[in-house]
């Protein structure tokens, strides 16, 4: 009674029970430190410092590993507690021959519920046992101070737990296999949790996709293999300002890939500082077929070896002359001595290069010489045109002049803009998009010039897709703002003067007096007006976008591309059921007023004007202020309580203890999870730049984060709550009418089919029921007959006549009788 004995019934030093098979199931703590970052061979080009990569951090075992807990099945020395028919029952104490020690819940003899058992060596478990096993949620807890707590299955981590490490430095928060790591989880490298990896992991190996955080602030994100990078993903080196975007094997680029150095670009300068090589990457090194692009503009397309230019290839020059021939050891192969690096170009007489055509213009419009030099210089080739041939070189010359003079007004103007919502763009580099242009035109007041921005893009649009007219994510150049502006000014002054003869530089500098100068730089509207509102604002954008696209409609004169109109965005409100007693028709109207003199006429509205993206998007924000009454926040609090626990406090803000505790170390999350901490790091550092619509603004999802200015709070729940549901919603009934229509046709076909079957089967019945009444009409005449043959038989046999017989016969009632009367006759007879 006093003891718990194995199955083969021999006695023990050991109580286990089963224990893991695999030596990697072993519960133990382990000493995880990031590695020292290793430098594979330097990437480097002309006088460029190499570039070092990071590996991974590599588990590191401990000195010290601590065999899987397995519980003896020993000899009971003591026990104290009740027995229920000679078994432990109930809560009890287990004293062990080897000094372990158990507390808790027996069952029928074995440790079954909440219960500690205490190894002789100091490690501890508690929490659920079944069936003489430590099953379910427990804590183990080892002499050095290292703790795990989380979902065990016989006696090995097995589920989602926390690991903690010996000095708490090193955590790791997810899923487990048979004590392994294994599955989706979030390893942390120090206690300020800024060193970690989150992703997958496949038997103790970052394996699959993930994105790991260095200590000195480099992030990489990508494919995983063996805890090294493989596959495809994404290096970007915050202290040097670079980023490789493409293949890896074991660690280091191999394959196609683009690699970036990042420069922050010089004040004033109109393009970005910016080297990126994109081609083969061999080891590490640039080998094979690549273009470089360098951040003065010229360009080498060619052969690369180990790093250098090698092999035919061309090179064009930032002056735009052409060298296409042999290079050796990053040199050309006929000018030894010739150098240049990233930024300089050196003289280049003496080296033969090719040349524009003869006869080619100098120039992109006119064949003038620009005084602005080539970085700025203005297409106005159309507008030149307009003008006799003797003058257009003067005016020209003189429109050259009023730019020099306002220059510096303007560039400044087009570096404010252009940074809007774009503050944190990695290498200081501005490209002023659509949107932020339609921002400087509101602003500085040329829609009260009886044109719509629509209006404006047409005039601007020179044979683009009809598609893009309107896009918010194109983009221009310096050079194409100021010529834009002049454009604009020109029509302007011609709409408003049409009798008098006013040269270019009188449309222009009149627009600048009266329009930019005073104007420009007072940002108005409900998006750019604030920056953070902007950032806030821009992880809706996208979805805006779309939306925005859906809703227009195609224009019926040239170039016929789609637009929307306000009564199109009132008829959208309608449609997505967002307006109600708060948000009227006449508010709408009242926001669209606030920016545009045109809406109202004295007691006329006009809602047949234009919208661009921008004054769609402006509306919504204005529409989201006034929508969101302090009753429905107050309500969308209400639901963001429930959804995150009673310590969530009842305003919607978070505490502040909560805000400050790194996630996952109190108790398991919830796997796959993102922190918004470490999104909003990847987020701002990993700006895209190959796409001019990732490029615009950092992608970001919306997120469901707590803010405390109402502001904030009534555009997320406004879009989050409302106005997205009620389109998906919308969307999803227009999906499903097709779907509906189809299914109506089938079981419309389905029907005829069914009516045509009944109608065969029931002139098959009328068939049968035709054919039953003749037979049963021949089988009468057949009785009938047969019983005339027998009354005649009858009266042959009797000597009676047959005609008096058959007049004295009765008529059989059925054949049976008919049939039986004269077999009973003959028998008489006889």
């Amino acid at each position: 009674m006093g003891k718990i004995k194995k199955k083969d019934g021999k006695k023990s030093d050991k109580l286990t029970v089963e224990a893991a098979e695999d030596a990697g199931s072993k519960l133990s703590p382990v000493s995880v430190t990031p590695s020292e970052e290793h430098a594979p061979p330097s990437i480097k080009d002309g006088d460029d410092e190499p570039v070092t990569q990071e590996e991974p951090p590599v588990l590191v075992p401990a000195s010290e590993l601590y065999e899987e807990p397995i519980l003896a099945q020993l000899i009971v020395e003591k026990y104290e507690g009740e027995l229920v028919n000679g078994l432990y029952e109930g809560e009890g104490v287990a004293y062990y021959k080897d000094g372990n020690i158990y507390r808790g819940l027996f069952s029928e003899g074995l440790m079954h519920g909440k219960g500690m058992y205490t190894w002789a060596d100091g490690l501890i478990y508690e929490g659920e046992f079944f069936m003489n096993f430590p099953m379910g949620d427990g804590v183990y807890t080892w002499p050095d101070g290292s703790r795990y707590e989380g979902q065990v299955y016989k006696a090995i981590r097995h589920g989602t737990g926390v690991h903690l490490s010996i000095d708490q430095q090193v955590s790791y928060v997810g899923e487990w296999c048979m004590g392994k790591r294994h599955g989706k989880g979030t390893i942390y490298y120090n206690a300020e949790g800024t060193s970690w990896y989150e992703g997958e992991w496949i038997h103790n190996r970052k394996e699959g996709w993930g994105v790991q955080r260095f200590p000195s602030g480099n992030i990489y994100e990508g494919q995983w293999k063996a805890d090294r990078f493989h596959g495809e993903g994404r290096m970007r080196w915050l202290s040097s300002n670079e980023e490789y975007l493409g293949q890896w094997e074991n660690g280091i680029q191999n394959g196609l890939g683009t690699h970036t150095w990042f420069l922050k670009r010089v004040s004033g300068s109109q393009y970005s500082l910016r080297n990126e090589y994109i081609g083969i990457f061999v080891n590490g090194s640039r080998h094979g077929q690549g273009q470089y692009y360098y951040a003065n503009g010229a360009m080498y397309d060619g052969q690369w070896k180990n790093n250098k230019k090698h092999g035919t290839g061309k090179f064009i020059f930032k002056n735009g002359r052409i060298y296409i021939g042999e290079f050796v050891e990053d040199q050309i192969a006929e000018y030894p001595n010739f150098k240049y690096d990233r930024v300089n170009t050196p003289d280049l007489s003496g080296i033969r290069t090719q040349s524009p055509i003869c006869g080619e213009r100098s120039t992109p419009n006119s064949g003038i010489p620009s005084l602005l030099g080539s970085y700025i210089e203005l297409d106005i080739a159309s507008l030149l045109n307009t003008f006799p041939e003797d003058e257009r070189y003067e005016e020209q010359k003189q429109v050259e002049y009023g730019i020099l003079r306002n220059l510096t007004t303007l560039r400044k103007a087009y570096k404010l803009y252009s940074s809007l919502g774009n503050e944190n763009c990695f290498d200081n580099a501005f490209l002023m998009t659509k949107l932020q242009f339609w921002r400087f035109l509101k602003d500085c007041k040329f829609h009260h010039h009886d044109l719509t921005l629509c209006d404006m893009d047409r005039l601007l649009a020179d044979n683009s897709d009809p598609e893009e007219i309107h896009s918010p994510y194109a983009t221009m150049l310096i050079r194409t703002f100021l010529t834009n502006v002049i454009y604009l000014a020109h029509h302007i002054a011609r709409a408003d003067s049409p009798d008098k003869k006013l040269s270019l530089v009188d449309c222009f500098s009149r627009m600048m007096t009266q329009n930019i100068s005073p104007h420009a730089g007072t940002i108005k509207g409900h998006l750019f007006s604030d920056a953070q509102k902007t950032e806030h604002t821009m992880s809706y954008i996208d979805k805006c976008w779309d939306i925005y696209k859906t809703y227009c409609r195609r224009n019926t004169s040239a170039p016929y591309e789609p637009t929307m109109t306000m009564r199109h965005f009132i008829w959208m409100m309608r449609d997505l059921k967002v307006l109600n007693n708060v948000l009227s028709v006449t508010k709408i109207v009242d926001i669209m007023a606030e920016d545009n003199p045109r809406v109202r006429d004295g007691n006329e509205i006009n809602v047949e004007l234009e919208l661009t993206f921008l004054e769609f998007l402006e509306a919504l924000i204005g529409c989201a202020v006034v929508y969101v009454t302090d009753e429905l926040l107050q309500e969308s609090g209400r639901e963001l309580q429930e959804e995150q626990g009673p310590n969530t406090a009842t305003d919607g803000s978070a505490s502040a203890d909560s805000t400050n505790t790194r996630p996952g170390l109190s108790s398991p999350r919830k796997s796959g999870s993102w922190t918004e901490e470490k999104e909003l790091i990847i987020t701002m550092k990993m700006n895209e730049r190959s796409s001019p619509r990732l490029r615009f603004h950092p992608q970001r999802k919306p997120q469901k984060r707590i803010v405390t200015d109402r502001w904030y709070r009534q555009v997320d729940v406004f879009f989050q709550k409302v106005f997205f549901p009620a389109y998906d919603k919308v969307e999803q009934l227009k999906e499903e009418i097709p779907r509906n229509r189809v299914r109506q046709a089938e079981q419309a076909r389905l029907q005829q089919i069914q009516e045509e079957e009944e109608a065969r089967l029931k002139a098959l019945r009328a068939e049968e029921e035709a054919k039953r009444m003749e037979q049963m009409e021949l089988e009468k005449a057949a009785a009938m007959l047969e019983a005339a043959q027998v009354s005649d038989e009858q009266a042959e046999d009797s000597g009676q006549d047959p005609a008096i017989a058959k007049e004295e016969a009765p008529v059989p009632p059925s054949t049976a009788s008919t049939k039986a009367t004269p077999a009973t006759g003959r028998k008489k007879k006889k």
